[in-house]
């Protein structure tokens, strides 16, 4: 496994401090983020999981806790909208230069806004995709907002 991806390189050219972990991905596992919390030991909520969503019909990047699910609502109003809905994975696929279970919010062949769920930000660090499967980073929940330039609304039920 490769240890430099887009993202890698990103937070690096950023100057962020992070560290890589590694783990088997399981292609078969019902929740991709979860499964990587469990195979890492860290708990769900520090787990962050990077989804690819539409907001009336722009792209955005939605970065939630594994364990959490989206409010289509919230997000819709985070980002001014009227109606938000999951991005088909072809289309993240496309976007993003990344394989659905390895997209990460950094380095992303087309910048899209991102944002954060607020709850991320009461952790000393959080992990979030690395840009392959199986290759996760930890870093500051602030940094990660810094270097995305995120907003930070409540996103989930």
């Amino acid at each position: 496994m490769s240890k430099t991806t887009p993202a890698t390189k990103a937070l690096e050219k950023l100057g962020v401090k992070f560290a890589l972990h590694t783990y088997v991905y399981d292609s078969g596992a019902d929740s991709i983020g979860l499964q990587a919390a469990e195979a890492l030991g860290v708990a769900p909520f520090r787990m962050l999981k990077t989804l690819m969503a539409e907001v009336d019909g722009r792209p955005v990047c939605v970065v939630v806790p594994s364990d959490g699910e989206i409010s289509m609502k919230k997000l819709a109003s985070a980002f001014g909208g009227k109606a938000a809905k999951m991005m088909r994975p072809a289309d993240a696929e496309r976007l993003t230069g990344y394989h659905v279970g390895g997209i990460s919010p950094f380095g992303q062949k087309k910048r899209v806004p991102v944002a954060i769920e607020a709850a991320a930000l009461g952790h000393a660090s959080v992990f979030l995709n690395g840009g392959q499967r199986g290759l996760q980073v930890e870093l500051a929940p602030n940094d990660a907002v810094k270097a995305l330039g995120a907003i930070t609304p409540a996103l989930t039920v």
